[in-house]
C-alpha cells in the first residue's frame, strides 16, 4: 500500500526538520534587515528613494536565476555549497559594520547585492538536496511547512528586527543576520545525505543554463505552472501597490497596513500545513487554480470599504498566493533530473518572483492616477483568466506519478 505522508510525519524525518530549521533560522535574520535595511537608509539619508534600493538590491539578482541556479549543478557537492553559501553571507555582513555616514552607504547595497545572489544560488541547491533527502510523495508537504516556516518569520523578525534596531542601530541588526546564518550553517552541515558525485559539466556556462531553460520551457507539465506562477505574482505587485490606498479609504493611517500584512501572512502560514494533502487530493495544477481563484475573490473583496471584509480578504491572499509557488516548486523537484535541478528552479524562481518586482513598479504608477476599487476588481477577474491553462488537466497526474515512483531517496542513508 502506497505510504501516506503528513505534516508530522515530515517534521517526525530528522533531516527534512534539520532542513525546516535552517529555513526558520536564516529567514529570521534575513526577514529582520529586509526591514532595518531601509530604516537605516531613510534615517542617513532622509531619502524613501535610496531606502527603497535596499529592497532592490536583495531582488535583482532574482532576474538572474538561470545564471546562478546553474552554479548549484557545477560538479560538487551540494551540501558543502549550501554551508559555504551561508558561511559567505555571514562574513560580508560584517562589514557593514563600516557604514555609519551616507558615504558608506555603497556597501551597503554592495552587500545586500551579494547577499541576494548568494540566496538565488542557496534555493537552487537546497531544491535539489531536498529532493535527494525527501520522499517524493512528502515534497509537498516540505514544501508547505517551508512557506509556514518563511511566512511565519515575516510576522515576527521584523518586529524583532525594528525593536533591535531601534535599540543598538543597524550593525545590531547585521549581527542577528550574520548569526542565523552561521546557525543555519551548522544545520546544513548536519543533514547527512549521500550524494553521487556529479560527471564533468558538459559546454559552457551558457549551454548549462539554456539546458535548464530548455527543459522547464518544453516540459508540458511545468511550463503552465510557471506561467500561471509568474501571471499570479505580477498581479500580486499590482494588488501590492494598492496596499495604502485601501487604508486610506478605510480611514486609517498608513500603519494599519501592518495589520493587513499580518493577517495575510496568517493566511498564508495556515495553508502551508494543509498544502501537502491538498496537493495529492488535487493534484498540482487543480490545486495552483484552487489558489489563484481564491486570491481573485480577496483581490475583490479589498475594493468593498469594510474592514471585516478587507480582513477577510486579506487571509484569503495569504491562504491563496502561495499554493501556486507550493505547486510549481513540488512539481520542478519532482520532474527534474538531478542534474538539472539547480538551474531549472533558478529558472522557475526568475520566471515566478521578476514578475513580482515589474507588478509592484507598474502599480506605483497606476495608483497615483486612477481610484483604486475598480482596479482592485478588474485584477480579480483577470487572475481567474490564469486558472483556464490549469484546468485542463489531463492524464499529467498520473504519468507523473510514474515517473517519481523512481526518485525516491535511497540515497538519503547517513553518509
Amino acid at each position: 500500500m502506497k505510504k501516506k505522508w503528513s505534516v508530522m510525519r515530515v517534521l517526525g524525518d530528522r533531516e527534512a526538520a534539520l532542513y525546516l530549521a535552517a529555513t526558520l533560522v536564516s529567514g529570521f535574520g534575513t526577514s529582520a534587515l529586509w526591514l532595518a535595511s531601509g530604516v537605516w537608509v531613510k534615517d542617513l539619508t532622509g531619502s524613501d528613494g535610496l531606502a527603497v534600493l535596499c529592497m532592490l538590491a536583495l531582488w535583482v539578482p532574482v532576474l538572474f536565476g538561470p545564471a546562478l541556479g546553474a552554479l548549484a549543478d557545477l560538479p560538487r557537492r551540494r551540501k558543502p555549497l549550501l554551508v559555504a553559501l551561508n558561511l559567505g553571507p555571514a562574513a560580508l555582513l560584517l562589514t557593514v559594520l563600516a557604514v555609519d555616514s551616507p558615504g558608506r552607504l555603497w556597501l551597503l547595497w554592495v552587500v545586500l547585492s551579494l547577499y541576494g545572489a548568494a540566496s538565488v544560488v542557496a534555493d537552487a541547491a537546497e531544491s535539489a538536496l531536498v529532493a535527494a533527502v525527501v520522499a517524493p510523495e512528502s515534497l509537498g508537504d516540505f514544501n508547505g511547512l517551508r512557506t509556514t516556516a518563511t511566512e511565519g518569520m515575516k510576522l515576527l523578525a521584523p518586529l524583532a528586527g525594528a525593536g533591535l534596531y531601534a535599540a543598538f542601530g543597524g550593525p545590531a541588526v547585521a549581527l542577528l543576520d550574520a548569526a542565523s546564518f552561521v546557525c543555519a550553517a551548522a544545520l546544513y552541515a548536519c543533514v547527512r545525505v549521500r550524494e553521487d558525485r556529479p560527471g564533468p559539466a558538459a559546454g559552457g556556462g551558457r549551454v548549462r543554463t539554456a539546458d535548464g531553460v530548455r527543459f522547464l520551457w518544453g516540459h508540458p507539465g511545468l511550463r503552465p505552472l510557471v506561467v500561471a506562477g509568474g501571471t499570479t505574482m505580477l498581479f500580486g505587485g499590482l494588488n501590492g501597490a494598492f496596499t495604502y490606498a485601501v487604508v486610506e479609504g478605510l480611514g486609517h493611517s498608513p500603519a494599519y497596513s501592518g495589520v493587513l500584512y499580518a493577517v495575510q501572512g496568517a493566511g498564508s502560514v495556515v495553508v502551508g500545513l494543509f498544502s501537502g494533502p491538498a496537493l495529492r487530493r488535487l493534484g498540482d495544477r487543480r490545486f495552483a487554480g484552487c489558489g489563484i481563484a481564491l486570491t481573485a475573490l480577496g483581490v475583490v473583496a479589498r475594493a468593498v470599504p469594510s474592514d471585516p471584509v478587507v480582513l477577510v480578504s486579506g487571509a484569503a491572499i495569504g491562504a491563496g498566493l502561495p499554493c501556486v509557488l507550493i505547486a510549481a516548486l513540488t512539481a520542478v523537484q519532482r520532474e527534474t533530473p538531478d542534474a538539472l535541478l539547480g538551474r531549472v528552479t533558478g529558472t522557475a524562481g526568475t520566471l515566478l518572483y521578476a514578475p513580482n518586482v515589474c507588478g509592484l513598479a507598474l502599480g506605483a504608477c497606476l495608483v497615483e492616477l486612477v481610484p483604486y476599487r475598480w482596479p482592485l476588481v478588474l485584477l480579480g477577474l483577470a487572475r481567474l483568466v490564469t486558472v483556464l491553462p490549469l484546468l485542463r488537466a489531463g492524464p499529467q497526474r498520473e504519468a507523473s506519478a510514474a515517473r517519481t515512483a523512481s526518485r525516491s531517496p535511497s540515497d538519503a542513508n547517513p553518509a
